[in-house]
C-alpha cells in the first residue's frame, strides 16, 4: 500500500465534480498510478446500484478500466467513492467490502457545502488514515 496518496489539483477536482454530479447517489471510481501512490489516471465510473448509501462498479466498465490500467503498465492506487450525506469515514459496509488491501480507499463527503476528502488503508476490517498530498502537475 502506498505511504500517501498524491494527486494534482485537477485530478482532485475531477473526483469531486464526479461526486457532485452523481449526488444524491454515491459516486465511485478508480485511481491508477505507481506503487508510491502517485496518481496518473482518474477513472470515474458508474455506480451500478444507483444508491445513496451503497456503490458497486459496473462489471463491464470495471473490466475495461482494469484492462486500460494493465495496458498502460499502471497499478491500482486507490478506489474512491462518495458519501453524499455522511462524513468521509469508512462505513461498516465499506470495511467489509474492502477487497483490495494493497489499495487506498478515498472517500469524499458531500454532506457540507465544502467537500471533505479522506483516504484510508483498510485491511482485515481495520482502517488507518493515509495522507493525501495535492501536488502541482
Amino acid at each position: 500500500m502506498p505511504p500517501a496518496l498524491r494527486l494534482s489539483p485537477a485530478q482532485l477536482e475531477k473526483i469531486i465534480e464526479h461526486a457532485r454530479s452523481c449526488k444524491p447517489e454515491e459516486a465511485c471510481g478508480i485511481l491508477a498510478g505507481d506503487f508510491e501512490g502517485n496518481v496518473q489516471r482518474v477513472f470515474c465510473m458508474e455506480n451500478a446500484e444507483h444508491s445513496s448509501v451503497f456503490y458497486t462498479m459496473d462489471s463491464s466498465e470495471q473490466f475495461r478500466v482494469f484492462d486500460d490500467i494493465r495496458r498502460e503498465e499502471l497499478e491500482i492506487v486507490a478506489i474512491f467513492h462518495s458519501h453524499p450525506h455522511s462524513p468521509a469515514l469508512p462505513s461498516m459496509q465499506d470495511m467489509e467490502l474492502a477487497f483490495y488491501p494493497e489499495s487506498v480507499y478515498l472517500i469524499i463527503s458531500l454532506m457540507d457545502d465544502m467537500p471533505e476528502c479522506h483516504a484510508y488503508s483498510i485491511v482485515e476490517g481495520q482502517s488507518e488514515e493515509v495522507e493525501i498530498t495535492v501536488v502541482e502537475e
